[in-house]
This record gives C-alpha cells, structure tokens and sequence, in this order.
C-alpha cells in the first residue's frame, strides 16, 4: 500500500481521523491521540479471523480463514 491510497479527513476543530499506517509520517502533524476503530482478532472455536468494530464490538462484522483478508476488508470498509 503507498501512501498516495491513503485519506485523513479533517474535522472542522482540526481533528484528524484516518487508518493508521506506517507508510504516511502522522507523528509530523503534531501529537497524536490514537483510537482503534476495530479489532482482529482469532476465534479458534470457528477456526476463523474475526473483525469487531469498536462502535459493535458484540457483532462480527466480517470473518474469514485469513487474516490478511480480513486485514485487507478493514482497510476497505474503513478507509
């Protein structure tokens, strides 16, 4: 993934909010207050990856067998 992929969208009291990636420098605009949208995590019951929003985290919003694929919907849906 390349940086020129990626948006942050600016509150109008100049909050920032984006997906965080290593690929854009976010520690240059100043201090950064960091909150996860979602989580990843492995259900070993189903066998499978599993995405939960932080705003649902009782739902599974997307599940597959790989977690890059599940990688890959998060950065899709919450972009």
């Amino acid at each position: 993934m390349n940086a020129s992929n990626h948006v942050i969208t600016f509150a109008a009291d100049g909050t920032a909010r984006c997906l965080w990636t290593e690929a854009v420098p976010l520690h240059q605009l100043g201090q950064l207050d960091a909150h996860r949208a979602s989580q990843v995590e492995f259900n070993p019951a189903e066998q499978v990856w599993e995405v939960r929003l932080t705003s649902n985290p009782g739902v599974v919003a997307f599940s597959h067998s790989s977690r890059e694929t599940c990688l890959q919907w998060e950065r899709k849906e919450l972009q």
